[in-house]
């Protein structure tokens, strides 16, 4: 590249670790850097994250990243996030007040049964397009509320905030103004607090669960309409911001309405593209903003959420010791033909969609003498493909032909092959893993002009991989009917 060559610089701050791809002005990727992350379970099915930390490692990333590079020259900066996850800090100082809790987080499971209790399911799916659940944010601010001693009190006096973790890092990057509190409205839409037909922070919901509305970030579109970052005394703007998935979905480019993807990262999370109007499910899908770019029309999606998929990979490396790269459980998956006779419920905290359940544990069945480390291993992907299954068995009957995948798992090809025969679909095996950084470097670029007609920032396709079913009917309703059956045994 010459010196006069342009970037665009996405932050992608993830679950598990931070990452930094710059990228040139035509889409292609120049550099990268990932700086891992920790999380901390302190009790049975609480998880936190130091916020301080989430910054410093999303910096590091960013410092490594762009160390051959001249600030000067990125036009754009792109936010994505993990989302549901909160952080709460004081304005003025920004001095941490409490842990940042998790989107995994099941602590604030006794508000969300009041909720249900009293009775106000229905109009917070009206409002918001979500379940009454401990995994949206708005219930984990009011556990911070009621449970951390002088935290409202710091909140009347205007020193203490929450925002999502898109609205941490702007906060960071922008000097750590008092007044720089921003969000947009995919993160927004996961709070449980914003109404995604008004589109704004709505009274009602705000009361139902006792938080105040001046603890919360400002909600702007979401793009090109953020502060400046300052970094090492350059201004770079801040142009797209969006959740990590719907980020995935903008930058595989399911534009499109019925289009889907699934990203496989520490969870899975399955979108489709429903258009400019709302669809709400009644089989346990919520209904979500997928970006607003502009100030008259915004863009949804319906999600499913599956609490584990990465992570239960991570458990067989790290806990069980199975293997020492994740890489590897696709060759120890690949040494037998099938999971003999094993099924894995992988609810470590509960079920996500459709079930929501946070009652439900994990569970293995089918064992016998004859189980190898192999056949468990086969039982992990094939969980991994049963609960996005479920997801597409609360649409309408081939309503979605295709699903485009990414995220690291998508690079086992055994696992695409599964995920295929039990889903019953095509799966497009992007030729960009990394679509969660590239959604929100398009839309930053697009923010300051440069894609467009000339090809820039393209979700190309031409080099992804297209798997089609290969199980029998009778065989796919067979495993179909064992995996459900383990489930109901789980709750």
């Amino acid at each position: 590249m010459g010196e006069e060559a342009k970037y665009i610089v996405a932050l992608d701050q993830g679950t598990t670790s931070s990452r930094t791809i710059v990228y040139d002005s035509q889409g292609s990727e120049v550099s990268r850097a990932t700086a891992p992350l920790a999380i901390s379970c302190p009790q049975d099915g609480w998880v936190e994250q130091d916020a301080n930390e989430i910054w410093s490692s999303q910096f590091k990333s960013f410092k490594i990243a762009c160390e051959k590079i001249d600030l000067n020259n990125i036009l754009a900066l792109g936010i994505t996030n993990q989302r549901e996850t909160v952080v709460c800090w004081n304005p003025k100082s920004g001095e941490i007040l409490a842990p940042a809790i998790v989107w995994q987080c099941r602590r604030s499971a006794s508000i969300c049964a009041g909720l249900k209790e009293s009775g106000f399911e229905k109009i917070i799916a009206e409002k918001t397009g979500l379940v009454v659940d401990a995994y949206f944010s708005g219930s984990k601010i009011a556990w911070l509320l009621e449970n951390i001693s002088g935290l409202r009190e710091k909140v009347e006096a205007g020193n203490a905030v929450f925002g999502t973790v898109d609205s941490w890092l702007i906060y960071n990057l922008s000097g750590r103004a008092a007044n720089s509190l921003y969000t947009e409205p995919s993160n927004a839409s996961r709070t449980m607090l914003y109404n995604i037909l008004t589109h704004d922070w709505d009274p009602q919901l705000l009361e139902m669960l006792n938080v105040p509305i001046e603890c919360l970030p400002a909600v702007v579109k979401s793009s090109g309409t953020f502060p400046e970052a300052e970094i090492e005394g350059v201004r770079i703007p801040i142009t797209g911001v969006l959740g990590d998935q719907q980020a995935s979905l903008y930058g595989l480019g399911c534009l499109e309405v019925g289009s889907a993807k699934c990203t496989f990262g520490t969870g899975a999370f399955m979108l489709i593209n429903s258009g400019e109007s709302p669809e709400y499910s009644s089989s346990g899908l919520v209904s979500t903003v997928a970006w607003k770019v502009n100030s008259e029309t915004c863009s949804y999606a319906i999600e499913g959420s599956v609490f584990m998929a990465g992570a239960l990979v991570q458990w067989l490396r790290d806990e069980l010791g199975f293997f020492e790269s994740s890489e590897d459980s696709e060759e120890l998956a690949s040494k037998v033909d099938d999971s003999g006779g094993v099924i894995i419920v992988p609810a470590f905290t509960g079920l996500g969609a459709p079930h929501w359940d946070d009652s439900a544990r994990g569970m293995i069945i089918g064992l016998t003498r004859k189980t190898s480390s192999s056949h468990l291993a086969r039982a992990v992907l094939e969980a991994l493909a049963h609960q996005v299954a479920d997801l597409i068995d609360c649409l309408p009957a081939e309503s979605v032909k295709q699903l485009r995948i990414d995220g690291g798992m998508s690079a086992n090809t055994l696992f695409a092959q599964i995920l295929s025969n039990l889903c019953n679909i095509e799966v497009l095996v992007s030729d960009n893993l990394e679509s969660t950084a590239f959604g929100a470097a398009k839309l930053a670029a697009e923010s300051v002009g440069i894609c467009g007609e000339n090809g820039n920032f393209n979700s190309s396709s031409e080099n992804a991989n297209f798997l089609k079913p290969q199980l029998s009917n009778g065989e796919l309703s067979r495993q179909r009917q064992l995996w459900s059956s383990a489930v109901e045994r789980s709750k």
